[in-house]
């Protein structure tokens, strides 16, 4: 496997540790990893700490040209918000570990000429699987689907 998906996947299971969301993702510039990150909105309390959002933040500031020249692995297809930063950011191409659980914002990042690869690694899939399984109501509050009778 990937040793940057690797690096993704050991975040989302980090998150997870951490009684988080198990979504991870790393940002590679020339074969370094520059930001690594998992979702932290519920440790951090926070609205938008989604795992590309994380990895971002920790990379800190970096000029255009890093970004350009980049690679996000992530270990979920990235929703609205991660996808806008992918486009902000001009990073043009993303690993996807699976889209299977859910499907982002793939077709708008390859619209706008971001490549996009997804593996659709099986151990991923079960992870998410579980999880969802586990924590329906988190899981939703995370992708932003409303509290209703139906699902929590």
């Amino acid at each position: 496997m990937d040793p940057f998906l690797e690096a993704a996947i050991e975040e989302a299971r980090q998150g997870r540790r951490e009684g988080g969301i198990p979504i991870g993702s790393v940002i590679v510039h020339h074969g370094l990893i520059i930001g690594r990150g998992h979702n932290r909105r519920v440790q951090q309390g926070s609205a938008i700490l989604h795992g590309e959002m994380d990895a971002l933040e920790n990379a800190g500031r970096q000029p255009a040209s890093v970004y350009h020249e980049s690679v996000l692995y992530t270990t979920l297809s990235p929703c609205s918000m991660c996808s806008g930063a992918i486009l902000l950011y001009g990073i043009p191409k993303l690993i996807v570990g699976e889209n299977k659980t859910f499907l982002g914002e793939e077709e708008l990042l390859r619209s706008r000429g971001v490549t996009v690869e997804v593996l659709q690694e099986r151990d991923l899939i079960q992870l998410m699987e579980d999880f969802i399984a586990a924590e329906p109501q988190l899981w939703n509050e995370d992708i932003g689907v409303p509290d209703t009778p139906s699902n929590g």
